[in-house]
């Protein structure tokens, strides 16, 4: 299996586990990991590993001694792809377009490559809207806005256009591309739900969508999962210098995604806490742990349907570079998981 093979080369005892791993005395690696997570709860892993150190706990069980470990709250496709590509990020949380776009930005380009490390989430992501007279995409006219973290190359964004590509064809697909604003999810929220502002609809995930809709004013006009199903909606992806020159940090990493996801499905209620800590939600726990078991919430490290933004962003002209495989898009450590 190739993780093994990664992991006897990371000098880790074969056959053990993501969260039962034997290790060998490290060698020297890094002695800070910089990291960056959004607002929404399909960064959840993420804000456990903050919460609790999880990062610092795993790299410390790896002989790797006390790693310093930095978070960022950094939300859009195009902030953290900027952030990455100066240098100021080791790993970060992205939407899946955003990381394609980036991937094949780079690819080849020894510098500035980067690597998928691992899945992250998927979610109701949802186009909501304050407008009665909206029921649909055919409805948002020139004088409405659409607000996302980032403009063509967030999560947001790139879903939008492939559900006006299905709906108006693929030559369309940018046809409500002149209406969206890049708006962080906080603040598009607020602007939804004060309904004096041009912003007219905001494509948010959890905890936004589920509160927008508890107003009786905003109603949703689509979903992603309408298109995509139950893909991997977010990743965690890193630059490729600094995975290969630091395969025990990235293995630890890797144990501490394993014990978050599995925290979240046995104690919901203390992933819900470690939630509000992070975002300092207003929400009650019981509230975010209703989020937490929506039938569309799930958490995995697994890539599920990561290439079909890689074709789309290739069909349309946005990326020159196609992967030929979800595997060339993510680091061999992972290769054995069952992705798409």
């Amino acid at each position: 299996m190739r993780r093994r093979q990664f992991l006897r080369r990371a000098g880790i005892a074969a056959g053990a586990t993501t969260l039962g791993l034997g290790l060998r005395p490290a060698r020297a690696e890094v002695g800070e990991v910089r990291l960056s997570h959004g607002y929404g709860l399909l960064y959840l892993p993420l804000m456990i590993l903050r919460d609790r150190k999880l990062l610092e706990k795993h790299a410390a069980s790896a002989g790797l001694g006390g790693v310093a470990v930095s978070w960022q709250l950094l939300d859009g496709g195009n902030v953290i792809n900027d952030a990455m590509l100066a240098g100021a990020l080791d790993i970060a949380g992205t939407g899946s377009p955003g990381f394609v776009t980036l991937w094949a930005k780079a690819h080849g380009i020894a510098r500035s490559e980067i690597i998928g490390v691992c899945g992250l989430s998927t979610c109701a992501l949802a186009l909501n809207t304050n407008r009665p007279e909206i029921k649909g995409l055919a409805d948002f006219t020139p004088g409405t806005k659409i607000a996302l973290p980032g403009i063509k190359t967030s999560l947001a964004a790139v879903v939008l256009e492939m559900l006006v590509a299905k709906e108006f064809g693929q030559a369309n697909y940018a046809k409500l591309d002149p209406m969206t604003v890049g708006v962080p999810h906080p603040e598009a929220y607020a602007a939804l739900m004060s309904g004096k502002t041009e912003i007219a609809a905001h494509f948010a995930s959890p905890p936004y969508s589920i509160l927008e809709l508890a107003d009786p004013r905003i109603h949703t006009v689509i979903t992603a999962s309408a298109v995509l199903g139950a893909s991997t909606l977010d990743v965690v992806f890193a630059p490729k210098r600094f995975v290969d020159a630091n395969p025990k940090t990235i293995l630890a990493f890797l144990r501490a995604m394993d014990e978050a996801n599995k925290s979240i499905v046995e104690d919901p209620q203390g992933a819900a806490q470690s939630f509000i800590r992070v975002t300092q939600s207003k929400q009650s726990e019981a509230e975010v742990v209703a989020m937490i078991k929506e039938k569309d919430t799930g958490f995995s490290t697994t890539p599920n349907g990561v290439m079909q933004y890689a074709d789309f962003l290739h069909t349309v002209g946005s990326i020159k570079t196609h992967p030929e495989s979800w595997k060339d898009l993510f680091m061999p450590a992972v290769h054995e998981l069952q992705g798409s």
